[in-house]
């Protein structure tokens, strides 16, 4: 039978480590990280439509660093109030805020400063107003209790050390038949404790 293991590392060192590496990932897309980036990566691994990613700003997609297609559980409905956990340089939001239209909301939360700053010219240049990003850690959410039709992930629920308060957050802020799309990495395998409590093993 599994057991639960305490997490004994410093969870604001390994935060600040998640914020120094996609700092990084976002300023050097094309840097030596061992995690898969870019367009090319998301259209022929994980379903995306290359067509539709070539028309949003080529420094929205290149610091993409998802694991999965959110988009391919579920079509967002026209007018729909979304939320994206861990938006990173933004693609998701603007994929999501074409798809929700100028009726609809897509508010994108992360805690790297470089990656905001990223997303927020992304939506600029589209013109997308219905998309907007804030900074926040994805156990806190600063939004509403029952305020989101859609929440949305991309390879970050993985990095975070509070995953149940996680949940608990997207409990709290979704509508009574709201759901969530999320990707991410499951590994199989029990871990050991050392494993568990080695930061440079949770940063992906």
């Amino acid at each position: 039978m599994a057991m639960v293991c305490e997490l004994t590392f410093d969870r604001e060192q390994l935060k600040d480590k998640i914020r120094t590496t996609y700092g990084r990932v976002a300023e050097q897309p094309d840097g030596d990280f061992h995690f898969h980036r870019g367009p090319e990566y998301a259209a022929a691994a994980l379903g995306y439509d290359r067509a539709e990613l070539d028309e949003l700003p080529d420094f929205v997609t290149a610091p993409f660093a998802g694991v999965g297609n959110p988009f391919l559980a579920g079509t967002l409905p026209i007018g729909a109030r979304v939320i994206d956990l861990g938006s990173g340089s933004g693609m998701d939001c603007l994929l999501a805020g074409r798809r929700v239209g100028q009726q609809g909301e897509v508010v994108g939360f992360d805690m790297t400063d470089a990656m905001l700053d990223k997303a927020r010219a992304g939506a600029t240049a589209a013109g997308m107003k219905q998309v907007r990003f804030e900074k926040a850690d994805i156990s806190r959410l600063p939004i509403d209790d029952g305020s989101v039709d859609v929440a949305i992930s991309n390879g970050v629920i993985n990095l975070s050390p509070e995953k149940s308060q996680v949940f608990a957050e997207l409990y709290r802020v979704l509508r009574h038949g709201g759901r969530v799309q999320f990707a991410d990495i499951v590994i199989e395998t029990e871990l050991s404790a050392a494993a568990l409590n080695d930061i440079e093993l949770w940063v992906g």
